[in-house]
């Protein structure tokens, strides 16, 4: 909210936790949205020069944006478990189609194969590496004879699970901000040093502290879906942590012992966030600051699109106009000074984004609904 937005990029990520990565406008319109006088420069700074920030793949086998000086724990309490997963999913899967009998001494050829030719801080993009390795070939089909059936090759799964082991990482960027073309090389050539994560429980407690300060009050279930965790290791974690049980409405929540304390009230703020924006996706129970919104702002599959918030609430979304110009999309009645906070923000965004377009990799029934890019839309 205006006046206490963040100071720069790493004030931001950090606050958030992390910043949601798949879709790569989405890193630079969140910190945007946070922060008084971000540039695109201030972020590839952070990303690619001194790499304050750092691309992961953690929480639900999701890429994020953490604090450099946050891999270890994430790699302990999320990603560990997401490459134990990719690992055991890839090896059954090219042993079923018959790519390789013994599949784990593939896996660990495939693997060796990859951190040898990024040796000595070397970056390659995924089409030279699978150019040059011919172990990474191969490809397994899926969906026969239906009509969204294909191969789909094995290489790119390897490097999941090297990126997901903390081993690989999506390093400097051949495109431009608003497109995802990553080069490759070793996490300890990135940063510097090789990640020593903690213990799977000190992982997952200190991903669980950050969280309830960044988003509580939360339930377990809140928990266990941001994490893609267990339910046992959520609640394991929030003893741990010393999390205190207060009530939500009826419900169960939890905060920290040293956040307990009533929130002074805030003046109404008007926001515009992107698709897949960390505060949207930050919780499993939605609907108290959704409403009835859900059908109109999140696809079939969950992932959200863009959102106008008012007050603490999504009251609508946005688009781009062919002109370049930002429009807002009211989903609800908000009175005029809720309407004239919104468009103030919509000239804020159109002015940084300066004539560039985005497209959102995951646009909203809204969205689609106002652009016509799907038949199948929903309109409020």
């Amino acid at each position: 909210m205006p006046g206490r937005r963040a100071g720069d990029v790493e004030a931001v990520t950090a606050a958030m936790v992390g910043l949601h990565a798949t879709d790569p406008v989405s890193v630079y319109l969140s910190a945007r949205a946070r922060t008084e006088h971000m540039s695109v420069s201030d972020m590839d700074r952070a990303l690619y020069s001194e790499r304050s920030v750092v691309k992961h793949l953690a929480m639900r086998r999701t890429l994020f944006v953490f604090p450099a000086e946050t891999l270890d724990v994430v790699q302990a309490g999320a990603s560990a478990r997401v490459a134990a997963a990719e690992r055991k999913r890839l090896v059954r899967a090219v042993e079923k189609a018959g790519l390789f009998r013994d599949g784990e001494a593939w896996l660990k050829e495939a693997c060796d194969a990859v951190l040898d030719a990024l040796a000595g801080g070397r970056e390659a993009s995924w089409s030279q590496l699978r150019d040059e390795l011919s172990v990474l070939g191969g490809s397994i089909s899926y969906g026969e004879g239906r009509t969204w059936g294909g191969d789909v090759p094995v290489g790119p799964r390897v490097l999941t699970i090297l990126s997901a082991s903390g081993l690989l990482v999506r390093a400097s960027n051949a495109g431009g901000w608003t497109v995802s073309r990553p080069r490759w090389t070793l996490m300890s050539s990135w940063i510097g040093r090789d990640l020593t994560p903690p213990g799977q429980p000190e992982g997952l407690a200190a991903l669980v502290r950050r969280w309830l300060w960044a988003y509580g009050p939360g339930t377990e279930q809140d928990l266990k879906w941001w994490l893609g965790s267990t339910l046992a290791g959520v609640r394991r974690a929030l003893q741990d942590v010393g999390a205190v049980e207060v009530d939500l409405e009826g419900g169960s929540g939890y905060l920290l012992p040293d956040d307990v304390e009533p929130v002074p009230a805030v003046e109404p703020w008007a926001a515009l966030l992107p698709g897949l924006d960390p505060t949207v996706m930050g919780w499993s129970d939605r609907e108290w600051y959704l409403g009835d919104h859900r059908a109109h702002v999140f696809d079939r599959n969950g992932n959200a699109g863009p959102t106008a918030w008012w007050d603490g609430r999504i009251v609508g979304g946005w688009h781009q106009t062919p002109a370049g110009e930002i429009e807002v999309e009211p989903l609800e009645e908000v009175d005029a000074r809720a309407r004239q906070a919104l468009d103030a923000e919509a000239g804020r965004l159109t002015d940084w984004l300066a004539g560039v377009r985005v497209t959102h990799r995951f646009p909203s029934p809204l969205m689609r609904a106002r652009t016509g890019t799907h038949p199948n839309t929903v309109r409020p």
